[in-house]
């Protein structure tokens, strides 16, 4: 399918007839921000409707190939009966969007864009660009995700798809992804050559909804091959740096086993007041410009948690909130404190992972595991 993509895509771009019906997959206001002055919200429509495009565009080149087998519905063609996040979710699910996820413990771990089968039995997926901007820690994002797909449906290679409006030739991780025969890179038209040839057509559109498309699955139909019970992956990930801390307070930790590399977290576990106090006094926590003493850190938060990012080991400390149901999300700067860089609202998965997460370490493991991964480990030690 690769091969035939990349010499066959290239010569079909989207006309007027799919560019409208792409619109079907946005909702009104979506819709009328494609063409608003107020950039910032217009570029945001704009990448979801392109988004839309290239499902359409694929709805039809897929008829005309034997290459691709199936392709995963998404959008206004997703299933209706959606189910809602919970704890303890596992595997493909839709969201009340219509996008394509893997949850693991109810967590969205990866979006995908697209999900197709080729004549192989692959499972392949597609990420959609419309900015360079886009394309910040894009490898490492498209190196999980094969890694969380080859695992879930247990294939040595997964291939990939990159289709962008605008030319990626020259960007070097193109580049490098362009030298992986398993990948594609598909270059379309650019958003303003498609928006040139609908801005003449009346707001009144008659979609064109693929009714028994020979090719369209739901991408929950797709059989899976391996169990995926994410949180006890996630734990024995924990149990592994928590014994390697105590051994050598490193962290160059590797993880070699295939359920391991597609952990994207570690929660270490909520902080005993007297860790909070040593976390307040020997590295600090600021939100919005004011420094959170451990005195006074009661009266503006309930529960610490203690997390690293992977493949990285980037700390990051949660703070439940009291003021309002969410937790905001601390990231360590290059003096060592941590600062408050976004709020993680109550409706995702994570959420409700961090709300059962109890107090269970004491200063002495919550000091060892800063001091393992904090940045300015050097300037301690």
């Amino acid at each position: 399918m690769i091969p035939w993509l990349n010499s066959n895509f290239k010569n079909f771009k989207p006309n007027a007839k799919i560019a409208l019906n792409a619109t079907r997959h946005m909702n009104k206001v979506e819709r009328k921000k494609l063409f608003s002055p107020d950039i910032e919200p217009m570029r945001t429509a704009e990448g979801r409707w392109f988004e839309a495009i290239v499902y359409e565009m694929f709805l039809e080149i897929s008829k005309k190939s034997d290459q691709i087998k199936y392709l995963a519905m998404k959008g206004a063609d997703a299933p209706q009966q959606r189910d809602n996040v919970q704890l303890g979710q596992n595997g493909i699910f839709y969201s009340k969007y219509g996008d394509i996820t893997v949850r693991g413990n109810g967590q969205d771990l990866a979006e995908f864009d697209m999900l197709l089968v080729d004549s192989d039995n692959h499972i392949a997926f597609a990420e959609v660009v419309t900015s360079p901007a886009d394309l910040k820690e894009f490898e490492a994002e498209i190196e999980f995700k094969k890694k969380l797909l080859g695992y879930l449906y247990n294939q040595k290679v997964t291939p990939f798809l990159l289709v962008s409006s605008f030319d990626l030739s020259n960007y070097s991780v193109v580049k490098r992804l362009a030298k992986d025969k398993t990948n594609a890179i598909i270059h379309t038209s650019s958003c303003e050559q498609i928006k040139s040839l609908v801005k003449h057509y009346r707001p009144r559109i008659l979609y064109n909804n693929p009714d028994n498309h020979p090719k369209l699955i739901r991408a929950t139909d797709i059989p899976t091959k391996n169990p995926f019970d994410y949180k006890r992956y996630h734990d024995e990930v924990r149990t592994q740096f928590f014994t390697e801390i105590a051994k050598t307070g490193r962290k160059n930790m590797e993880l070699t086993s295939q359920t391991g590399q597609i952990v994207k977290k570690v929660l270490y576990g909520g902080l005993f007041p007297p860790a909070i106090k040593a976390l307040c006094d020997s590295y600090g926590l600021s939100v919005k410009g004011k420094k959170i003493e451990f005195a006074e850190f009661s009266k503006y938060y309930s529960k610490a948690i203690i997390a690293t990012d992977l493949p990285g080991f980037e700390l990051i400390i949660y703070l439940r909130s009291k003021q309002k149901r969410e937790y905001h999300k601390m990231v360590q700067v290059k003096d060592g404190h941590f600062k408050f860089e976004r709020p993680t609202p109550p409706k995702v998965g994570f959420f409700l992972w961090l709300d059962a997460i109890q107090p269970s370490l004491g200063t002495r493991i919550t000091l060892q595991v800063l001091d393992t991964f904090s940045i300015k480990e050097q300037s301690r030690k």
